[in-house]
């Protein structure tokens, strides 16, 4: 019995790396180098409801169904965020960040793998709390086209206010958070003004080259889901988008002691995962 479970699990998993493989070489979307944990447990997750009798159903499907298609682009997509995460974070930006951007002519920014947005315009609010949004560009870019056009109407559960809220306040906000948005029964809409200088766009870590020369790059909470190699491979696309002295923010449970270009860096906020580029002599 022990013997046709460990097959089964064998035979589940070739047909899980079958799978990845299909997205990539029909699609492009490389998840062969996600954490495996995480693809198998939601392509898992999708076999469950779709009600197939074998994952290497889901291949045939996903081929010829594009609804399936974005169906487990979303599944695997990384989308959890909320306003301010760890507000701690953003009150370090608020205090140790933003005097440094303020000496700047001008400001680009790069949230790769915004997900929904959240994180985004939780800049957005800070810089203008901080008058600094003027003169700034704002690059958000996540692979997944679908969660790009979420993160661009900026509409978020009227339940999540309150949660959003007190993020807000506890990050250092100066103002009410509720002069951020406008409100009816079901959902919350941030106003319009917020995504002025915000630019979102479909751009994949995994297999696209550096974005733009930015001075800041936020991607937290990103990098847990690769595997070594790749999060090596995305710290380098960071490296060359940032000049000397640019900043580098990851999330609360990553680092890059482990990296390769773990030299290239110095900690600016080391609690908070707040990175500097070297100056090169």
């Amino acid at each position: 019995m022990k013997k046709i479970q460990e097959e089964q699990l064998e035979n589940q998993d070739i047909e899980i790396r079958l799978l990845v493989e299909g997205l990539y070489q029909k699609y492009g979307y490389d998840f062969r180098n996600y954490s495996q944990a995480h693809v198998k447990r939601r392509i898992l997750n999708r076999f469950n409801l779709s009600g197939m009798k074998h994952i290497s159903d889901m291949i045939h499907e996903s081929i010829y169904n594009h609804k399936f298609v974005d169906q487990l682009l979303m599944d695997l997509s990384i989308t959890v965020t909320e306003m301010f995460r760890d507000p701690t974070f953003y009150k370090a930006l608020r205090e140790e960040v933003m005097p440094v951007l303020r000496t700047y002519p001008s400001i680009k920014i790069w949230h790769a793998g915004c997900a929904s947005g959240e994180e985004v315009y939780s800049m957005a609010i800070m810089l203008k709390e901080e008058g600094l949004y003027g003169k700034t560009q704002i690059y958000a870019t996540d692979f997944n086209p679908v969660i790009i056009k979420q993160a661009k109407d900026g509409i978020y559960p009227i339940g999540r206010m309150k949660e959003f809220t007190m993020n807000y306040q506890k990050s250092g906000g100066k103002g009410s958070f509720s002069d951020y948005y406008t409100a009816n029964y079901e959902s919350a809409k941030l106003l319009d003004v917020l995504k002025k200088n915000i630019v979102f766009a479909t751009h994949n870590l995994v297999t696209d080259s550096v974005f733009a020369e930015v001075n800041l790059v936020v991607c937290r909470n990103v990098l847990i889901y690769f595997d070594r190699e790749l999060q090596d491979k995305v710290i380098r696309l960071f490296v060359d988008s940032l000049p000397s002295g640019g900043i580098l923010c990851l999330g609360s449970k990553e680092n890059l002691q482990f990296s390769d270009h773990y030299t290239k860096f110095n900690p600016l906020i080391p609690k908070e995962r707040i990175y500097i580029k070297k100056y090169q002599l």
